[in-house]
């Protein structure tokens, strides 16, 4: 057993949760709800309290990345010994303005590592495919996550391939109205509960549109709607929401789509860079 066998049972579950069915979510809700039952509990006797097969519990430790019961029973005792969150610091009045920089570093660290080790190589492959064989890409957002939306405009306007996005929730309605299924419309949304973008979803999904979401791990609408989507990890502290925190890991998922997509256009990638940069190269001193 490796020592990434050894981490992160819940966080796993959480991230493919929107992929379970039948048996396998009834397993996974019992597992989320009952963590220390199932430490102190064989795979006889959970799989008795489901009323499922021996082999069924063991298939699904497997299908999120373990051996087998035992080896998700030990990660699963060491995430509740140590919880996750306890390793994120709360403000002190009595920090320093250097103590409190230190804090809010290790918590963004803390967010990338835990972003990282939820990326599930398949979508995330099937994302970059997605767009590269799209007509045009529309991104969307509301609030902080425009922000993101903007930010991810600007970097995929550098790869060549057609890309826009919009501040007004008005305007990306009617932007959204026409695309077509040969297009991908990229949704991002911290809570995966907004309503300016569940209406954009409903929308693009009524032409057919290619959608990828990117939201917090946690069972939404917007990660049960799009096509794939791409899960962020956060947590919250005292002094920043998880919006605030996610915004970090949000930043690092359309930085790596981003080189991802430019490294797979190859020369085309560099000459649509090139061209960038020289377009922008007179506002420069």
């Amino acid at each position: 057993m490796n020592s990434q066998e050894t981490q992160y049972c819940m966080m796993r579950i959480r991230s493919r949760y929107p992929k379970f069915r039948g048996k396998e979510l009834v397993i996974a809700d019992y597992i989320l709800h009952n963590p220390q039952k199932i430490v102190h509990s064989t795979i006889n006797q959970i799989a008795d309290d489901l009323g499922v097969a021996d082999s069924t519990v063991f298939r699904f430790c497997q299908r999120i990345g373990f051996k087998g019961y035992q080896a998700m029973k030990i990660a699963l005792a060491a995430e509740i010994v140590e919880p996750i969150h306890d390793i994120h610091e709360n403000i002190m009045e009595e920090d320093s303005e250097k103590t409190i920089a230190e804090k809010v570093f290790r918590s963004n660290i803390k967010t990338l590592e835990d972003t990282l080790k939820i990326i599930d190589e398949e979508q995330f492959k099937k994302v970059i495919d997605t767009i590269l064989g799209a007509r045009k890409v529309e991104l969307f957002g509301s609030g902080g996550s425009n922000v993101i939306a903007m930010d991810a405009y600007h970097k995929l306007i550098r790869t060549g391939i057609s890309v826009s996005a919009l501040s007004d929730t008005h305007m990306q309605l009617m932007s959204a109205s026409q695309l077509t299924k040969e297009d991908v419309a990229i949704i991002i949304s911290h809570t995966g509960a907004s309503k300016d973008m569940m209406h954009i979803l409903e929308v693009v999904k009524e032409n057919g549109v290619q959608t990828i979401g990117i939201t917090n791990f946690a069972k939404s609408p917007l990660s049960q709607g799009v096509d794939t989507p791409l899960y962020t990890v956060s947590e919250e502290t005292d002094y920043r929401s998880e919006a605030l925190a996610s915004r970090i890991a949000q930043l690092a998922m359309i930085d790596a789509i981003y080189v991802n997509v430019l490294m797979a256009k190859k020369d085309a990638g560099k000459q649509a860079l090139q061209k960038v940069r020289a377009a922008i190269s007179v506002k420069r001193i």
